[in-house]
């Protein structure tokens, strides 16, 4: 009988302190969300307005010249660059069906009842099979207080990547002069698109924050209840 001896191997790869990690949080560009508006870890500031659409092929041809007429007016009323945003997601009709099953289960009806649950499966498995995609349309305005002059230097460059909590702050005062541009500037762009007979609506704090999580957690972003912002903390300057 032979018998052979195990002999135990030393791992020589570096052991990874996971509490020395940074946050994920740390590697976004998003510094806070208030006041209705997006603040960037550069200091520069984000509107986000939601657009409806329209149905340009169902328009005849007088409305359709209309249209594109009015947009191109609308692209030359523009002081600064926009950002146009589609988001494509699975329908999710969870709530209209649940308020379906409360209602077949009151109905005093036994045929009504029957009709409601059998719709009810209908409208769920019609949507899971087919794939069926909501689509939202988003316009992002911006504002930069830096001229090209003020522009990152290479070191601050590299300083944003060995540390990526460091942010700027923006003062009050200074943030609230920008917040007012924007807002003008925004609502510029949303008297563009009026004119063309889309609907606007900017986003709110809370939308904002919906929004975004979304987009960065998009798995799991319609299930997770979202905690208090307000517990996000990372390094911040003043400027």
């Amino acid at each position: 009988m032979v018998f052979i001896r195990k002999r135990k191997i030393k791992n020589n790869m570096p052991t990874i302190n996971k509490q020395n990690l940074p946050a994920t949080q740390k590697y976004l560009p998003i510094s806070e969300i208030r006041d209705d508006l997006v603040i960037l870890k550069d200091g520069t500031l984000r509107k986000v307005l939601i657009v409806s659409s329209i149905n340009f092929a169902l328009k005849n041809e007088d409305e359709q010249k209309a249209i594109i007429s009015g947009y191109v007016q609308f692209l030359n009323t523009l002081e600064a660059p926009i950002q146009i945003v589609i988001q494509s997601r699975k329908l999710d009709i969870k709530e209209y069906l649940e308020k379906l099953r409360k209602l077949a289960k009151v109905q005093t009806n036994e045929l009504l009842k029957i009709q409601t649950t059998e719709y009810t499966n209908y409208i769920e498995q019609l949507v899971d099979l087919a794939q069926i995609m909501e689509k939202k349309f988003f316009i992002i305005v911006p504002y930069s207080p830096f001229s090209k002059k003020q522009r990152k230097s290479f070191f601050s460059r590299f300083q944003d990547v060995i540390s990526p909590g460091r942010v700027i702050k923006l003062k009050e005062d200074k943030f609230r002069k920008y917040q007012e541009e924007l807002e003008r500037s925004a609502s510029i762009v949303a008297s563009g698109l009026t004119s063309i007979g889309l609907k606007v609506v900017p986003l709110d704090t809370q939308s904002l924050i919906e929004l975004y999580y979304q987009m960065y957690n998009p798995a799991r972003g319609n299930q997770k209840i979202l905690g208090e912002m307000e517990k996000l903390r990372v390094e911040q300057i003043s400027i």
